[in-house]
């Protein structure tokens, strides 16, 4: 499953994609919720889930903040289509701008969206300022997932619930090939 699909909806949301560089690329740390300004095309290809966040960041210009590098693949047989990279506005209020360009101006960090989702039948964007993250980090990063997967993988077999399924295919394997498991196969003189 999909970490999308693992993390909770919700009330009125319905995800369309997430960010999955993010996290793993830059240290997350203010988030804030903002509308897009679309065209009609682009809301029926978000309905779809077609959309990519993963170069994507925003820029403040004359006061505005302009969402920039997300693709929404064209609508193929609209008759008034998009271009697929355009910066669409994104609709804040005038004191989380300031915010955004304080933390980018004073800070020197990125503003980046997270996530893309319909709250109530809109679409709205998460974004976050964010940090670059060293190599280092990253590894770091690499090693609390793994180990995480490990314990994940630990307490389900502890349950009982682990490599179901997973032992019988080797063994049928090792039979076809002649091997047996744990004995020698012995031939017949001829």
């Amino acid at each position: 499953m999909s970490r999308a699909g693992k993390e909770k909806e919700r009330e009125g949301e319905k995800l369309i994609v997430r960010n999955k560089r993010a996290t793993f690329d830059y240290t997350l740390d203010d988030r804030f919720e903002a509308g897009l300004v679309l065209l009609g095309s682009e809301v029926k290809m978000l309905r779809e889930g077609a959309a990519e966040l993963t170069d994507s960041w925003c820029a403040i210009e004359h006061g505005e903040v302009f969402l920039k590098g997300v693709n929404i693949p064209v609508l193929t047989g609209a008759a008034f289509g998009h271009e697929p990279k355009r910066p669409r506005k994104l609709l804040l209020h005038e004191s989380e701008i300031e915010a955004i360009r304080k933390g980018v101006e004073r800070e020197g960090m990125t503003v980046i969206a997270t996530r893309l989702y319909f709250k109530n039948g809109r679409v709205k964007a998460e974004i976050a300022l964010a940090k670059g993250k060293k190599t280092v980090d990253k590894r770091e990063s690499l090693k609390e997932k793994d180990a995480a997967r490990e314990a994940r993988a630990a307490i389900e077999r502890a349950r009982g619930g682990g490599d179901r399924g997973r032992g019988a295919a080797p063994r049928a394997e090792a039979r076809r090939e002649g091997r047996g498991e744990g004995r020698e196969r012995t031939r017949r003189p001829e």
